[in-house]
């Protein structure tokens, strides 16, 4: 039986959900009412190998897992762009093995959808489930590959804790899809 890492990342079967649960506990420790942020994930012994000087400014080490991949946070994302356009202008080089974003949304249970009124925009939609009494603040970290695998965790603003997230391949079936997206074309 192996030692749970000492980083307090929570252990998990591959290295995409070890990473998806690293960037949600990392945005965790931010709080909420935040910005969505990208990131880069990119193999961590390579990154060792050929950025040593970034690897270092991270605080990875010789004794990093080899099948590891290291979320390197990118630019904030522009404000005022809708997040399906601004990830469509994204082309990744060769050494990212892939990315994931984390944002926060509300949520309205499946029920909620009988008493969705007719004819709404988007602004009245918007407003609509903001003031719902069923809704809930959610953040969302969604992890891809270049291979296709994916990986998201779901955390709720009232059950705000490490132990309640929620992971699973398909939980954001469109924003993994968004994400997949800027690894072709």
């Amino acid at each position: 039986m192996s030692n749970p890492p000492l980083d307090g990342t929570p252990l998990a079967a591959s290295p995409l959900t070890r990473a998806v649960l690293e960037i949600d506990d990392y945005t965790a420790g931010l709080g909420w009412d935040q910005p969505a942020r990208l990131f880069a994930l990119v193999d961590t012994v390579r990154l060792r190998a050929e950025e040593p000087d970034l690897a270092e400014q991270l605080g990875i080490g010789d004794a990093a897992q080899t099948d590891a991949l290291t979320p390197v946070e990118q630019d904030e994302i522009p404000a005022g762009v809708a997040l399906d356009e601004f990830l469509a202008t994204i082309a990744w080089p060769d050494a990212v093995s892939g990315c994931a974003l984390t944002v926060e949304r509300l949520m309205l249970p499946a029920t909620a959808e009988s008493s969705l009124p007719e004819g709404l925009s988007d602004a009245e939609l918007t407003a609509w489930v903001a003031e719902h009494p069923e809704r809930q603040e959610v953040r969302m970290t969604v992890g891809v590959l270049r291979d296709g695998d994916r990986e998201s965790a779901l955390r709720l603003r009232e059950k705000d804790a490490a132990t309640e997230v929620l992971t699973g391949r398909d939980l954001v079936p469109g924003l993994a899809e968004a994400l997949s997206a800027t690894f072709t074309g």
